[in-house]
C-alpha cells in the first residue's frame, strides 16, 4: 500500500527574499498564504523587482509583521535592525517577471529605503503588495522524497530543502511524484488546490539559506539527471510544482495530502 502523503513543512516570509519562517499552520487563500511575501523590494531607477538571487545580503535577515499594529521589524537573530509602523506613500505597479502586473503601495518613511539601500549597495524601495507578491502562482509544493533523490543522485548526504523556498513540503510517495500532478486536485487540510506547471529554478537555490553564500550548484545537479524541462518561464532546471488555490482553507503541518 502506498505511503500516506502529509505536510511536513510550511515556509513563509513577510518580506520577499528574506529568511523563511516555518509556521505550524497557514491560512491559504486564492492569492497565497496570508502574510506571505506581503512586502518586497524594487530598485528606484526602473522599479524592477529585487530577490535574493542577486542580493545574498537578504537571506541572513528575517522579518516580523503585525497586521493589527502594522508594525514591521527586520531582525538578525535577536537584534532588531530596522522597525516602524507601515504607512502608504502612494501606489505603484510592479512587473512580476513579465507574467503579471502587481499593484502595491510604496512604504512611507525614509528609514526603510535607507536601511535596504545601504544593505544592498544600491537605491531600492520597500513596497507592500495589496495581496501577495508570489512569483508565478499562489502556492508551490515539493516532496521530501524529491529532495532526497537529488541528494542521492548528487552523491551528497543530504540537501537542505529550505533552499528551494517552497510554500508546502510533503512527505511520502516516490521521488518527483508532484511531477504527475498537472491539472490534478490536491486536498490539503481545509484547502483544495489544483496542480499547475513545474517550477523553473533560479540561482537563488545555489545559496545557503542561512548565510546566502553560494555553496551548491543545484541547477547543474538537477539537470544532470532530469535534463532541461519546459516551464512557464522557459526551459531549465525544474524542481517542484506550482499550484492554484481553488478553495481557501487552513493548512497545517501533519495534514494529510489527498490526490484527486
Amino acid at each position: 500500500m502506498p505511503a500516506a502523503l502529509s505536510v511536513v513543512r510550511l515556509s513563509t516570509t513577510p518580506i520577499k527574499g528574506l529568511a523563511l519562517a516555518h509556521p505550524s499552520s497557514i491560512e491559504l487563500t486564492t492569492h497565497g498564504a496570508v502574510g506571505d511575501r506581503q512586502f518586497f523590494l524594487i530598485d528606484e531607477e526602473e522599479g524592477r523587482l529585487q530577490s535574493c538571487t542577486a542580493n545574498a545580503e537578504l537571506l541572513p535577515l528575517a522579518a516580523r509583521f503585525d497586521p493589527d499594529s502594522r508594525r514591521l521589524e527586520v531582525v538578525r537573530g535577536d537584534e532588531v535592525l530596522c522597525a516602524g509602523t507601515v504607512d502608504s506613500a502612494g501606489a505603484i505597479d510592479t512587473d512580476m517577471w513579465g507574467l503579471r502586473t502587481l499593484v502595491a503601495d510604496v512604504v512611507a518613511g525614509p528609514q526603510w529605503s535607507t536601511f535596504f539601500s545601504d544593505l544592498l549597495g544600491k537605491r531600492v524601495r520597500l513596497v507592500q503588495a495589496r495581496q501577495s507578491a508570489y512569483d508565478v502562482h499562489p502556492a508551490t509544493i515539493l516532496g521530501s522524497s524529491s529532495v532526497a533523490e537529488l541528494a542521492r543522485r548528487s552523491g551528497l548526504a543530504s540537501v537542505d530543502p529550505r533552499r528551494f523556498r517552497m510554500l508546502i513540503e510533503f512527505s511520502g510517495g516516490t521521488p518527483h511524484l508532484e511531477d504527475s500532478w498537472g491539472g490534478t486536485l490536491l486536498r490539503i487540510g481545509g484547502a483544495v488546490l489544483r496542480g499547475g506547471g513545474p517550477v523553473k529554478r533560479c540561482a537563488a537555490t545555489t545559496r545557503d539559506p542561512a548565510s546566502g553564500a553560494v555553496d551548491l550548484q543545484t541547477l547543474r545537479l538537477i539537470t544532470a539527471y532530469r535534463g532541461r524541462r519546459e516551464s512557464e518561464l522557459g526551459a531549465g532546471a525544474t524542481f517542484g510544482r506550482y499550484c492554484e488555490v481553488l478553495e481557501p482553507g487552513t493548512v497545517a503541518v501533519g495534514d494529510c495530502l489527498r490526490v484527486g
